[in-house]
């Protein structure tokens, strides 16, 4: 429980920012090779964070938010300071992030997006002539940037922090001790097996489904309050399943009822294991689940709602492993974030088994349908999918690009080292991976963003 004396912390999400007078909030981002910028005028006591995803607009022909690019964000976040009190010339500049996250490819060399970023805000304050008080930009691992609001520090801190490593003799878990924990990992409900089995099919029974999900009065509370957040960005409220049927569509409160099922399941997570942060590895299973809808859209390879079930399922058998991941976490940071190994690899080397294939066990032990049970197995490496090598490219790519661009929520680590041949699998080249990059929904975890606090 916050004592009274404690500083509320408000997660600035990526293509947002915040701005606010003194007061005893803290802003935080979670940087991996996106770019975060901090600036202060002591004087007026005003302050805010950005939070930039990509250097300039990519071209895609779609709405575009100016704050999810350095150079269009940057002057709209300086003119709101401004017109909440700053004095341009009297701002102070901090810059953090554009790393090169996880195993690193020739390609992550070559785009520079973090390097990119970083050199368009620094052009930009130094044109403005503001004075840049603190920058820690590059590296191999993420960081978390902070503006304190009641004193106007700003304060830089790696994501990972270093502990003793573990012993070389910890005990791998047995098939028997795998067997038994998927055995007593909390189910998710049958009506959304149901639901997935009904996406994964193409056929809806809209009637029976609103049926069984008003019967089960935990998930409806939960669906309802989906539909209220952040998530769908509604302006009237939604008090029932039926009003959410008529308001959201037939598909949309199916997707619904899924994501609420998947934050039951992941609820037992805390901080600690897997999980950098409560409830991390599911606001990382919805953000894959988001921007594997949004590739299946814009490449038009599979469908977009199976895609979607696919991104919020790939992860599950990390909570078989959780337990273990608890007990190691040191190991995994050095291994994954300063040795650049894949996480799947090191799973195996101290577990002897990896979340994929812990993964898959646990979804046949549930009857989810194959192709999704192939996918859940192969995310990592999707050219050895072979039910539905597309959906598993595509999650394997929302995947990827939650590592790189949304950190801070769970221990993840992918390679790149095949990345042109998995992006042709689906009709695009590497050259395009900005653009993909583009198609993150911006702010898809934090209601309050652009604004004035």
């Amino acid at each position: 429980m916050k004592s009274e004396s404690e500083s509320e912390r408000q997660c600035v999400a990526s293509g947002n920012y915040v701005i606010s007078k003194k007061q005893k909030v803290i802003l935080e981002a979670y940087l991996g090779t996106c770019v975060g910028v901090t600036l202060c005028d002591r004087k007026a006591g005003v302050g805010g964070l950005i939070h930039f995803l990509l250097p300039e607009p990519t071209g895609l022909e779609r709405p575009w938010k100016a704050e999810v690019y350095a150079s269009t964000g940057l002057p709209k976040f300086i003119q709101a300071l401004c017109k909440a009190g700053a004095n341009k010339n009297k701002l102070e500049a901090s810059i953090a992030g554009g790393s090169l996250v996880g195993p690193v490819s020739r390609l992550d060399l070559d785009l520079d997006i973090g390097g990119r970023t970083t050199e368009v805000v620094r052009t930009i304050l130094r044109e403005d002539g503001m004075l840049i008080n603190n920058e820690e930009t590059g590296g191999f691992s993420g960081c978390r940037l902070s503006l304190d609001l009641q004193t106007l520090k700003t304060s830089i801190q790696p994501i990972y922090v270093q502990s003793p490593l573990i012993s070389n003799d910890l005990e791998k878990p047995t098939s028997e001790d795998i067997s038994n924990i998927i055995h007593l990992v909390r189910p998710i409900p049958q009506i959304a097996l149901k639901i997935a089995r009904m996406i994964n099919n193409g056929d809806y029974d809209m009637r029976e489904a609103a049926g069984e999900i008003k019967q089960d009065q935990i998930i409806s509370a939960r669906v309802i309050k989906l539909c209220n957040s952040s998530f769908i960005g509604l302006k009237k409220k939604i008090d029932s399943i039926d009003r959410a049927i008529i308001i959201l569509g037939e598909k949309m409160l199916l997707k619904l009822v899924i994501s609420a099922s998947l934050e039951l399941f992941f609820s037992d997570q805390e901080q600690g294991g897997y999980s950098l942060i409560k409830g991390g590895l599911y606001r990382h299973a919805l953000g894959t689940a988001l921007i594997s809808e949004e590739l299946a859209g814009f490449t038009g390879r599979v469908s977009s709602d199976i895609a979607y079930t696919a991104g919020l399922l790939h992860d599950i058998g990390k909570v078989v492993l959780d337990q273990y991941m608890a007990k190691v976490n040191p190991f995994f940071y050095r291994r994954t974030q300063e040795d650049g190994i894949e996480l799947c690899e090191a799973e195996k080397e101290i577990f002897g088994i990896s979340h994929p294939e812990t993964g898959k066990l646990l979804a046949e032990n549930w009857s989810i349908p194959e192709n999704l049970v192939d996918t859940i197995l192969h995310h990592h490496y999707p050219e050895h999918a072979t039910l539905d090598p597309e959906l598993t490219h595509i999650v394997y790519l929302a995947d990827l690009l939650m590592s790189r661009f949304q950190v801070g929520q769970e221990i993840e680590s992918l390679n790149m080292d095949n990345l042109s041949s998995r992006l042709q699998k689906v009709g695009l080249s590497t050259s395009e991976f900005p653009v993909i990059i583009d198609l993150i929904p911006p702010g898809i975890f934090d209601a309050s963003y652009d604004q004035t606090i």
